[in-house]
């Protein structure tokens, strides 16, 4: 594949051969057959993370306006195949590597996924800056450089095991570190008034702790190679070596180095664990470092360019907050302009306003981050300043506006009830606000935020998630991306709307067999990569029905397990009963602290050890885990999966992006009518997609009228309370004992996410689904109609909403 705009990473395969081994001198002192594939893959992405750097982006030199992408997770995935390929590459790499004795196969395998995010708010973030950059915009990430991923997940006796991601033990070739651009950033100390001789005041923060912030660059390469933008990630280290001798000498090697460890503990690790004061403070410090590091950045690049033209930036700078981790984004661009830039106050707000814009990404009000003030203000105290006086004013005016109306300011203010309301400082200093698909938009109107939505509606507009198509489909599904390339060509990897064109092969009976073919071969990477991970193996013949996402209560992996001892069950009754071959994939993590959702997964084992070791089932059914979800692995599961589960609770999931991934790959959607499955519905049309269950309205309808009482459901429904006793009568305890805590979250708790109501439509649903899977063509030419219209789901297409509608660019 040519470069698509003409420029020349490699003449050819010896040009490439010969730089690829002149790198291992320059880079290691020693030949290319010296080295362990380690280094072979090592010096090779820095080969080509050097060539990207090459690359002129004219739109970062020449851009009237840059987006910066302010999130606390990137979850990039594996950067090498994915560069080749978005840099045209990747053929001359591969024959150049064969005929080295080695495969890009081999060398690609190397690479570990980045500890940078956890879930869905991190990819799709790192689809964002991919699309930026495809769109040749000026767009870059902000964010931070987590020496620790949150952690690599093992199962040992069915339970989740949080082992160390030490996901830098080999270095990071993609990333260049950046001294000369670190910043101070200070925590604690007083702040101290200052008067001149004309009556003039102003305010300095002084003493605490001062701590360096040096910032890491990672290259993103665009598909064309037209644009490369970048990622720039904040460490934390000491500003002054600060090395107790003393302490050292007495042997008290721990107490000699604890300053620099407290220092570099703020960028240790993604989300420490908040449960604990110690905790709380140095999660508000990782997330205050990586705004305010940014935004000193951003200034400082800006005077470079426009000078002391404050008045102007926002015409020239956008700054977007991705969740409520970057909500003190608005208040530390206060600061800074009023501290060090001398702008006043009231423009300094008007500027922080006109500059940031803010994405919400959840529905559920316990969700939105909260900060104790005590704990906020002795951390930051000249940044609470600017909080409390833009608060007070707000409430002032408010109050003024709304003759006195205390309801709208309970709701609203962003200092209440002894907290620091991170969501509503996001909304006070944002000129936008978006959700992320069509109903989780209208929920925050109608609920969640409604009485701002009432205050400012024209901020208010929806942007539907998208993912990278380039990735999860021709990355990862190489087989099927080949059979669309040779049926529709190459145009689909610029433009994803041009998959419509496979719409005109739904009756080709000659494509749809190549479509079962390309799928089975899915299938036999994805089985041989289960077999060497946990040593399982898999059907290829089965349907692989596929949940992988975080765990969460509202996400309902409770009810697809429930699903499953229903079928195990019925098969023990009834001999006659023969359900459709089925391997039930499960992945994903649990918080840490999380114990329902760790439970879950550890009855999912529990199931598993019981359904998959009983013979009388004959093998239709299997119970499949895959440990240590990632972007890597991810790629395997979606490119061979047939249905694709989206079964959150109606009105609790804000979009949901694998429900795209799994579409896209050819995988029916069994799912509520939630998130961004709506959209779905609506674009393959409802004979394409399973959809049960009740409505967001009708949930809310079951929550407000306290007459749902699950002992009484269970009353009526002998085969579901089955169901759940076996959770406590020792029918699911060889493995690791008993579930009485999920036991007593759907009795004593009231089914809180309404797993028992949904239930009976649920595996109705999936019987009349899995029932038309024998008629393979019939299937596949409805698996090929999701692919055909997922193209509305590429992250090109929400990034060109965000510039249109939001960035103005």
């Amino acid at each position: 594949m040519a470069v698509n705009n003409g420029q020349n990473i490699f003449t050819d395969k010896q040009d490439f051969e010969d730089q690829y081994r002149d790198k291992f001198i320059q880079i290691l002192g020693k030949y290319y057959g010296e080295c362990t594939d380690q280094e072979r893959y090592n010096v090779l992405a820095r080969l080509i993370a050097e060539k990207a750097r090459e690359i002129q982006s004219t739109s970062y030199i020449h851009a009237n306006k840059q987006v910066y992408y302010f999130s606390l997770e990137f979850l990039l995935g594996p950067l090498l195949e994915n560069y080749l390929l978005n840099l045209g590459i990747t053929d001359v790499v591969a024959a150049g590597l064969e005929e080295m004795g080695t495969s890009l196969q081999k060398l690609a395998a190397q690479e570990v996924d980045p500890g940078l995010g956890n879930g869905g708010l991190g990819r799709l973030a790192a689809c964002f800056l991919d699309s930026m950059a495809h769109e040749g915009m000026a767009g870059f990430g902000n964010g931070m450089r987590y020496r620790y991923g949150l952690f690599r997940q093992e199962i040992k006796d069915g339970r989740q095991v949080e082992c160390t991601d030490n996901w830098l033990a080999n270095g990071y070739p993609w990333e260049v570190r950046k001294d000369d651009s670190s910043v101070l950033v200070r925590f604690g100390g007083t702040v101290v008034r200052h008067e001149g001789e004309n009556g003039d005041f102003w305010f300095s923060q002084e003493g605490g702790q001062v701590v360096k912030a040096v910032p890491y660059d990672v290259p993103i390469v665009g598909y064309g190679a037209k644009t490369v933008n970048k990622l720039r990630l904040w460490s934390a280290e000491p500003a002054e070596e600060d090395f107790d001798l003393d302490a050292f000498n007495a042997g008290d090697y721990a107490r000699a180095n604890k300053f620099r460890s407290d220092v570099e503990a703020i960028s240790t690790i993604l989300y420490p664990n908040d449960s604990g004061e110690h905790g709380r403070i140095l999660r508000l410090k990782q997330e205050y470092l990586f705004v305010s590091a940014g935004l000193q950045s951003i200034l400082r690049a800006y005077k470079d360019k426009y000078g002391e033209d404050w008045d102007h930036f926002a015409d020239h700078v956008c700054i977007h907050t991705n969740d409520t981790h970057p909500a003190m984004c608005g208040p530390e661009l206060m600061r800074l302009l009023v501290d060090e830039h001398g702008v006043d106050f009231n423009e300094a707000f008007d500027i922080a306003r006109n500059a940031i814009s803010y994405t919400n990404h959840t529905v559920m009000p316990e969700a939105l981050e909260k900060w104790p003030i005590n704990t906020f203000r002795e951390l930051l105290p000249r940044l609470y300043m600017f909080i409390d006086e833009v608060d007070r004013r707000y409430k002032e005016q408010l109050l003024a506006d709304s003759n006195g109306n205390t309801d709208l300011l309970a709701s609203t203010a962003v200092l209440w009830d002894n907290t620091v309301r991170m969501a509503n400082l996001s909304i006070l200093f944002s000129h936008s606000v978006n959700g992320v698909s069509d109903l989780h938009t209208n929920i925050l109107k109608q609920s969640v935020l409604k009485d701002f939505y009432k205050l400012r509606p024209e901020i208010f507009n929806n942007k539907t998630n998208g993912i990278c198509h380039r990735r999860f489909l021709a990355q990862a599904n190489t087989a099927y991306a080949k059979l669309i390339t040779e049926a529709i060509g190459t145009g689909w990897l610029d433009d994803a709307n041009e998959l419509n064109k496979l719409s005109a092969f739904e009756n080709d009976v000659e494509f749809l067999d190549e479509m079962d073919a390309a799928k089975r071969e899915e299938k036999e990477r994805l089985a041989a990569y289960v077999k060497k991970t946990t040593g399982i193996e898999m059907d290829t013949n089965t349907i692989f029905d596929t949940q992988v996402k975080r765990f969460h209560a509202y996400k309902r992996q409770l009810l697809n397990i429930f699903k499953i001892l229903y079928l195990y069950n019925r098969m023990l009754d009834d001999q006659s009963y023969k359900p459709a071959p089925t391997t039930f994939i499960f992945s994903g993590k649990a918080a840490q602290s999380y114990t329902f959702a760790k439970e879950v997964i550890r009855l999912i084992h529990s199931v598993a050890d019981v359904v998959n070791n009983d013979e009388r089932i004959e093998g239709r059914l299997k119970v499949v885990f895959i440990p240590n979800f990632a972007v890597s692995n991810a790629q395997l599961i979606y490119a061979a999966s047939d249905i694709s589960e989206q079964i959150s609770v109606a009105g609790a999931e804000a979009s949901g992006t694998s429900n795209m991934k799994l579409m896209m790959n050819a995988a029916l959607t069994l799912g509520t009518y939630d998130g961004s499955n709506i959209e779905i519905s609506e674009l393959a049309g409802p004979e394409n997609i399973k959809i049960f269950g009740l409505r967001a309205d009708e949930v809310q309808q079951v929550y407000a009228s306290g007459t749902y009482f699950a002992q009484n459901l269970l009353n009526q429904n002998p085969t579901l309370a089955r169901i759940v006793n076996m959770l406590t009568d020792g029918s699911l305890a060889r493995l690791s004992g008993n579930f009485e805590s999920i036991h007593d979250y759907l009795l004593i708790n009231n089914d809180p996410d309404l797993v028992l109501i949904d239930f009976d439509a649920y595996v109705k649903a999936w019987e009349e689904l899995t029932q038309s899977y024998a008629d393979r063509r019939s299937w596949n030419a409805r698996a090929l109609h999701n692919t055909a219209n997922s193209g509305f789901f590429s992250a090109d297409r929400t990034i060109r909403e965000y510039m249109e509608d939001i960035w103005h660019v």
